[in-house]
């Protein structure tokens, strides 16, 4: 918490959860609405990103990389499957597949992130840079408070 806010003696209104909420929704429309002109969703592109620089990789593993669980994993690489911007291939043994992009995925991918870096910019802009800077830190700053130490850093989305 803020040393300032905290040693003025002022308490903290109104739910959290619920503010927290509301800015992701705003920032997540703002970033859709960019990187939607390339027919991504910011989640598909993340996971696109996600498979560029790691792959190939099994999904058990780019699940725990994103820090999301199997079944929301599943159900985000459905399209990009069915698209031909993932493949699913089999692994070490039957029982294992391995995620990768293939070529028409990293044009996507490219595509997308020039879209995403104008959300970035648009972001920077209307919140400002230092307001930026500060709010990321904060968030940082939070998530290592409020990961259980057995957790180390893994957070659902």
């Amino acid at each position: 918490m803020n040393t300032a806010v905290k040693s003025a003696g002022v308490t903290p209104q109104g739910c959290t959860n619920i503010k927290l909420r509301q800015l992701m929704r705003r920032v997540a429309q703002h970033y859709d609405a960019e990187v939607g002109k390339t027919g991504l969703k910011g989640t598909q592109y993340s996971l696109l990103s996600y498979v560029y620089k790691l792959g190939p990789l099994r999904p058990v593993d780019l699940a725990r990389e994103m820090k999301i669980d199997a079944s929301t994993l599943s159900r985000n690489l459905r399209p990009l499957l069915t698209a031909g911007w993932l493949t699913q291939n089999e692994g070490a043994d039957a029982r294992s597949h391995l995620i990768s992009i293939t070529p028409s995925g990293r044009e996507k991918r490219q595509e997308a992130q020039r879209r995403w870096r104008v959300a970035q910019e648009g972001i920077n802009e209307l919140l400002g840079p230092a307001n930026v800077v500060a709010l990321h830190a904060l968030i940082d700053e939070s998530l290592a408070r409020l990961t259980p130490a057995d957790e180390g850093d893994s957070h659902d989305e």
